[in-house]
């Protein structure tokens, strides 16, 4: 049998290994964290769930539409309530034409990858961070950073980030100008970061909408949504607001304290919003993602060159579009070839 080792659980990853179920494969997946689905992330707090990375998936052009429903429509959750839009003067409109459908889960988006795992045969290695790779005559070798060797594999597929995927693939022990064409490739794919602040408060807001998006790359805030718009994300009464500062402000302000970049996104929330009240959350929530938003898709021609040698990528930054569908759609892309 046929063996291939998924370097990370995220979006792409779970889709590959939901793609080769049944397929003549033994499938391991190493996943960093104790978690899975990446940035398509979920915590749980004070009786909230709530997504702090990605908020929502869609169903893009392809198969994911059909793949959410045959993963159970058991705590599917599709939110009504439409995005708006704001300039950089904060100037409130109602929204965006044709949005299609946005789902998430009543227990968080982090569902999408534990539903596609729990109906694979995968084995899912966590708090596994590989470290490098190795050709061999007989295939593939991972080391992680305690120094385990796994292997060898027929084929491997990474699907972190891509500087992180560049990272790996410098740390590649194969003397061959598919790699360094394929490394050079993907360090060169351009990627935007964003601070998120999650602010809770012990009292409902009163909106027409579920998100506010800016639309002139103008404003500190890039995005600001509420949770409660999510059938059991947060209890009768209370709002959760997930903010999203632009990415400009987030690249300058990434390194600064969590209090001191939260203490800013409270401000401009309220400012936004036009409503003191919430100066003054009872809990707040940080987090950084460093490497959030790919901009562009990694050229093809080194991809494909790679995959000779059976090494293969997949994610939103292969696909060139910073969405979970298209994550997903990578991942079930790379599949189909790995059949």
């Amino acid at each position: 049998m046929d063996s291939l080792a998924i370097v990370g659980a995220g979006a792409a990853g779970a889709a590959a290994a939901y793609g080769l179920r049944g397929a003549d494969r033994d499938v391991t997946v190493f996943e960093k964290s104790r978690g899975v689905c990446g940035r398509a992330a979920t915590r749980r707090r004070g009786g909230c769930h709530y997504d702090y990375g990605a908020n929502y998936v869609k169903p893009g052009d392809g198969p994911v539409a059909d793949l959410v429903r045959e993963l159970g429509e058991d705590g599917l959750v599709e939110i009504d309530e439409p995005v708006w839009t704001f300039d950089g003067a904060g100037e409130i409109a109602p929204g965006r034409e044709n949005e299609g459908a946005k789902w998430t889960w009543e227990t968080g988006l982090t569902q999408l990858a534990k539903r596609l795992f729990a109906r694979t045969d995968a084995t899912v290695r966590k708090e596994t961070r590989v470290d490098s790779l190795a050709r061999t005559p007989d295939g593939w070798t991972l080391t992680d950073t305690d120094a385990r060797r796994f292997g060898e594999f027929d084929d491997v597929l990474l699907t972190p980030p891509a500087p992180q995927t560049a990272e790996l693939l410098a740390a590649t022990d194969w003397a061959d100008e598919r790699r360094e064409a394929l490394q050079s490739a993907v360090a060169g794919v351009p990627y935007r970061s964003i601070v998120t602040a999650v602010l809770h408060y012990p009292f409902e807001l009163d909106r027409e909408w579920y998100g506010l998006v800016n639309v002139d790359d103008d404003h500190d805030v890039g995005w600001l949504s509420r949770e409660a718009c999510k059938d059991g994300h947060v209890p009768d009464g209370e709002e959760l607001l997930v903010v999203q500062m632009a990415p400009d402000w987030s690249q300058e302000q990434y390194d600064t304290p969590a209090s001191e970049q939260t203490a800013v996104a409270t401000n401009r929330a309220a400012d936004l919003l036009d409503d003191d009240r919430l100066r003054d959350p009872d809990w707040t929530d940080t987090q950084g993602w460093r490497y959030a938003l790919p901009d562009e898709a990694v050229p093809a021609s080194p991809v494909e060159a790679a995959r000779e040698a059976g090494l293969h990528v997949a994610g939103d930054w292969v696909a060139g579009q910073a969405r979970v569908h298209a994550a997903v759609e990578s991942g079930l892309a790379a599949a189909d070839r790995l059949r």
